[in-house]
């Protein structure tokens, strides 16, 4: 399937050693402002720097005011008359001036677009403003016919503006981004043998202890050692309950302290902590060209060379009706400056920035553009039970002695023993009862994780295997059965042998998270199909699936069977999302249209998934496709928009209505500097639900 291979690709690009043939893309993630370049050379950092066109402006500004009082028609206009030897050089002079210093950013952006062979809005523009400027100049020198100044004068004034305007929202936008970088403080509190020392962020190393006092910034990602208070992550999560963290808890950098003084030993910093792989991806998201925007910088291209044909078009056509010479070329200049793509060049941008960055700051990060904006036309979820609609934290329920060889506290002190060296959320709800019960933890050896089934070792020289009923299948065995008063519906059952004897029996449970059943709701009135995969039985699979109102379950399901169960819907012709943890899920999240790793909380690199929800709320996945949803909608509301003013503007520019409405050169530079503003300000527009 080439989606598989597309999501591979995509992935390469955000491990952090890229590839040498991929380094030119990376080199444009590190600068998040410049991905507008390709359509219009705004590339700031070659000089023109957003405050530098509007200085520009208001020189030209200053300037065109005696432009405008030293030509005739305005003149005429205001029934002014000032006269004097010489006053057309020095309406030359003026106007050369603004053509040379107002002109300059269009004239150098038109250099390097030709240079890429990528003609744009600055060839247009440029184009423009060196015919009206070096014929104005021939009829000073003699040639028939009326000089353009003023109209170039405020042509120019105008494009600086709504230049000055567009790159402004364009970096505002960005500055989403920067103020996540802000969220860190300057100074830190570190303790240095009995005494606390104050050193700036940047020092900070790894390991070591800073003290956060209420109220502050956490300044990097650590474990609290000390102390306990409700820490705000509600800026990084989107969770917007402070949530309360206590020792051995985990604390992100860049959340909120709250009431209470917390001593964290630092665990990540710099390029290692939460913050920066969030800002790093946010970046690269921006930066990576979806199908919609590579649509839109065709679209551009083309409409540059349709603006310069129908502009030559319109000059020959006037000039054979018999127009004068200098009525033809005011046409043409119209035509060029009315129809620059400026518009369509921020169209698809502006969205990108704008949702990239809202949703990073909702908990929502997305490392893949096109898999977000195909979120839209999805019609199945499967769901990973534990962890996702499941809060995961499997509480023991009960521990039962098989064969009388072992006591209740013996059978959960071998289990214990071989799963403190596991992650999985039955080993978490085994230690946890160990530690209330109060008993010793055996050291164990020869640990082995055998993947979907549990977990094996050597404890007291004696062989442990802690595992699932998928064990007794495997090795061919016959299952102990399993006394009455275990609801299976709802417990899962771990199996507990010593020496290849059953010794006891270990039953947990999970609970539904609350808003489960909420999610799936909202998913229906979508018109998306839920399912439940999991790797435990057809009871309990078949009861959580029927209280959440699911559309099916898939059960007994080993972690490699994940990535064929998507395929098998993917067959159907199904549009899938997979949501689940990202580890033992990698190969199904990949699978999937949209992989959507779920709670990796502080570990962004769920590395196969394409969008990452930070907090385990399955309502966050309605969240993300409602937002794709809208994401689409409003990029394909400013095409739209930016195409279809070009093909109202493009013939009145042209002198389609000519006598009755004759759109002048400046009038056509405002209105297109309108529609750009219109995209941004739509742009701007587009919320989180």
């Amino acid at each position: 399937m080439e989606n598989h291979h597309n999501h591979h690709h995509e992935h390469q690009q955000h491990t952090p050693a890229p590839q040498p043939h991929q380094q030119p893309d990376h080199a444009q993630h590190q600068q998040p402002h410049k991905e507008h370049d390709q359509h219009g050379g705004h590339d700031e950092h070659a000089g023109h720097h957003t405050g530098d066109f509007l200085k520009r402006f208001w020189i030209c500004l200053a300037v065109t005011v005696p432009v405008l009082l030293l030509s005739h028609m305005i003149q005429e206009w205001l029934n002014l008359h000032i006269d004097f030897p010489g006053d057309q050089y020095l309406l030359l002079a003026l106007s050369s001036f603004i053509f040379v210093y107002g002109g300059w950013p269009f004239l150098v952006g038109l250099v390097r677009e030709l240079k890429h062979g990528n003609p744009g809005m600055m060839t247009l523009v440029a184009v423009a403003i060196t015919t009206a400027y070096v014929y104005s100049v021939a009829v000073v020198f003699g040639l028939k016919g009326m000089d353009f100044f003023w109209e170039l004068a405020t042509l120019i004034d105008i494009m600086l503006l709504g230049h000055w305007l567009e790159m402004k929202s364009q970096m505002a936008a960005s500055k989403a981004l920067e103020s996540l970088v802000e969220l860190l403080p300057a100074v830190v509190h570190v303790e240095h043998g009995d005494h606390v020392m104050d050193i700036p962020l940047k020092d900070l190393q790894q390991d070591q202890v800073v003290l956060v006092k209420p109220g502050e910034k956490i300044p990097a990602d650590g474990l609290i050692i000390d102390g306990s208070s409700y820490v705000n992550e509600s800026m990084l999560t989107g969770e917007s309950t402070p949530v309360k963290k206590e020792k051995d808890a985990k604390v992100i950098g860049g959340a909120v302290n709250g009431d209470g003084a917390l001593r964290i030993r630092v665990t990540g910093t710099g390029g290692n902590s939460y913050l920066n792989k969030v800002i790093t991806m946010v970046q690269s998201a921006q930066g990576a060209k979806s199908k919609t925007q590579n649509l839109a910088n065709k679209v551009a291209k083309w409409l540059t060379i349709i603006s310069i044909s129908v502009g030559v078009i319109t000059f020959i056509v006037w000039l054979t009706a018999g127009q004068e010479l200098s009525y033809a070329l005011e046409r043409m200049v119209t035509v060029m400056v009315t129809s620059c793509p400026h518009a369509l060049g921020v169209a698809i941008p502006l969205v990108v920035a704008v949702s990239t960055t809202l949703s990073a700051t909702h908990g929502l990060l997305i490392r893949n553009r096109t898999a977000f904006e195909n979120a839209r036309r999805l019609t199945t979820i499967i769901f990973d039970k534990t962890g996702t609609l499941t809060k995961g934290s499997h509480e023991v329920q009960k521990v039962i002695p098989l064969n009388g060889q072992f006591s209740e506290a013996e059978i959960l002190q071998y289990a214990a023993a071989i799963q403190q060296n596991s992650e999985h959320h039955i080993a978490h709800g085994v230690m946890r009862r160990l530690k209330e019960q109060q008993l010793e933890l055996w050291k164990s050896s020869d640990f082995q994780y055998m993947q979907g089934i549990g977990v094996k070792g050597t404890v007291n020289g004696k062989q442990v295997v802690a595992a699932g009923p998928n064990y007794f299948k495997q090795e061919k065995l016959t299952s102990p059965s399993i006394p009455d008063g275990i609801d299976q519906s709802t417990d899962t059952v771990n199996f507990v042998l010593i020496d290849g004897e059953p010794a006891g029996i270990i039953t947990l449970a999970d609970s539904i998270r609350e808003s489960a059943a909420e999610a799936i709701a909202q998913l229906k009135e979508m018109h998306i199909k839920s399912f439940l995969l999991t790797g435990d039985n057809e009871k309990v699979a078949a009861a959580v699936a029927k209280k959440l109102n699911m559309d099916g379950y898939l059960a007994n399901v080993l972690p490699h069977e994940k990535q064929n169960k998507v395929k098998e819907f993917q067959d159907k012709g199904e549009i899938v999302a997979m949501t689940g943890d990202g580890v033992n899920d990698a190969p199904a999240l990949a699978q999937a249209d949209v992989g959507i790793a779920v709670g990796s909380g502080t570990d962004v690199a769920a590395e196969t998934a394409d969008i990452i929800l930070v907090n385990s709320d399955p309502k966050d996945v309605v969240r993300m496709i409602s937002f794709g949803r809208a994401t689409y909608r409003k990029m394909v509301q400013n095409l739209i928009w930016a195409v279809g003013y070009n093909v109202i503007a493009i013939p009145l520019a042209a002198g389609v209505l000519y006598p009755k409405f004759m759109l002048s050169p400046a009038m056509g530079a405002i209105l297109m500097s309108v529609s750009t503003i219109v995209v941004a300000i739509n742009a701007k527009m587009l919320r989180v639900k």
